[in-house]
């Protein structure tokens, strides 16, 4: 039989704030992470704003010298793990670290490292490149650098599976600790691409909101006027145990992983199937996985990007999954505050979906204005909504047609 596992803590670095307690009173005020780009100058950029992390400073947190060692992403996810494991008050130690693992996801990595260390390399030569470039450009740096940090000596490693990435991760911890590899895993992702060169590279693609005179009004998730995302950055981190490791140390219970299903939609690189069949796949193996049907959903936090493709295919899926119950059951897109986290996205979804169980309120989909016929469910527009759901599910769907689902239950003893 497997273990059950359970959530104990979160931890995040959001556009929306610091810690988890200022990204959820943003999202429940419907505030926009948006901005004007201030990392670099993107004056010749189409998209000239994005959803920055403001505020954050690694030299207070790490201090210079262990702060010049990380990426900015890795510096994001050992963050959002010092608040989750101080959330949780789990200790590791000689007791228990072999059973502790980590697994961070990443969509991209260290690209900030790499993209710096180029033009050293064509400015000042190659001996002027950092000896710090390859352990901070490696996408696995963020995981290895919390075993150091923490002393956690079980199953580690990174993850990649583009925008799923943070879903994917979540739920191979969780599986890792059912299957009885380790008794508790520090799981979540990371994501710092907010440059110049990625931005373009969406640009092209036509994948980012060029709505540079409004943009907080940009990520308007299955709205008929929506035009692109909105690129955030940022990490997110929860703390999985056995139920049996929670309550031996009197943790307390936030609420229970019940299921998680992943797929591929085998179709396209970068666009997902316009029937979304690969993502009702994917709900489908996480119900199966959890036990539940369609009907014992009460929530979902949609993968949502405010792109035409992506909105327009989940809610396919969705309705190919739940049939008619599809109409009845509350959707929102929490990208339309935060903006999409990349690879981090699913991991941030993760916590926000557990304070939801906690707190019986559905963050909203905000500048949800005009109804397109194509997504037509309830995307619980613009205000946060009163519910008491016993089971959420949360959706991430990437590039190279990558499809993660996982389910978390109000824990019930």
């Amino acid at each position: 039989m497997r273990r059950r596992v359970v959530v104990t803590g979160l931890g995040c670095v959001s556009p929306l704030g610091l810690n988890f307690a200022e990204t959820w009173a943003a999202l429940l005020a419907g505030k926009s992470g948006a901005a004007p780009i201030t990392r670099f100058d993107a004056s010749q950029h189409k998209t000239k704003f994005a959803a920055e992390v403001k505020g954050f400073d690694p030299l207070a947190l790490f201090g210079a010298r262990e702060a010049r060692k990380m990426d900015r992403f890795a510096q994001f996810a050992i963050a959002a793990a010092q608040e989750a494991l101080e959330h949780s008050e789990l200790k590791i130690d000689e007791a228990n670290r072999d059973r502790v693992g980590v697994l961070i996801g990443t969509g991209i990595g260290g690209i900030i490292t790499i993209l710096e260390n180029n033009d050293v390399l064509r400015d000042r030569g190659p001996e002027r490149v950092s000896p710090f470039l390859i352990p901070m450009m490696i996408s696995d740096s963020a995981a290895g650098m919390l075993a150091i940090r923490t002393g956690a000596r079980g199953p580690n490693m990174s993850l990649a599976t583009a925008c799923a990435s943070g879903s994917n991760a979540v739920g191979e911890a969780a599986e890792m600790i059912r299957r009885g590899a380790a008794d508790a895993m520090i799981a979540g992702a990371a994501e710092a691409a907010i440059v110049s060169l990625a931005m373009a590279g969406m640009n092209v693609m036509t994948a980012l909101s060029t709505r540079n005179d409004e943009p907080e009004k940009a990520s308007r998730p299955f709205d008929k006027n929506r035009d692109g995302f909105l690129m955030g950055e940022g990490g997110g981190v929860v703390i999985l145990e056995s139920l049996e490791s929670a309550q031996a140390r009197g943790a307390k219970v936030l609420c229970e992983f019940s299921g998680y299903g992943t797929s591929d939609d085998a179709y396209h690189v970068s666009a997902p199937a316009e029937n979304g069949a690969g993502a009702a796949i994917s709900m489908r193996l996480a119900l199966e996985n959890a036990g539940l049907k369609p009907e014992d959903i009460g929530y979902i936090n949609a993968h949502g990007t405010s792109t035409q493709l992506n909105d327009k295919s989940e809610t396919a899926a969705i309705k190919t999954t739940f049939g008619d119950y599809a109409y009845q059951v509350p959707i929102s897109s929490t990208k339309s505050m935060t903006g999409h986290l990349l690879g981090a996205s699913g991991a941030l979804e993760t916590a926000i979906c557990t304070n939801v169980l906690i707190e019986n309120i559905l963050p909203p989909t905000i500048n949800y204005e005009t109804p397109d016929p194509a997504c037509n469910l309830d995307y619980v527009p613009n205000t946060p909504r009163k519910a008491t759901p016993r089971h959420i599910m949360s959706n991430s769907f990437g590039f190279g047609g990558h499809n993660a689902t996982i389910i978390l239950s109000r824990f019930e003893g």
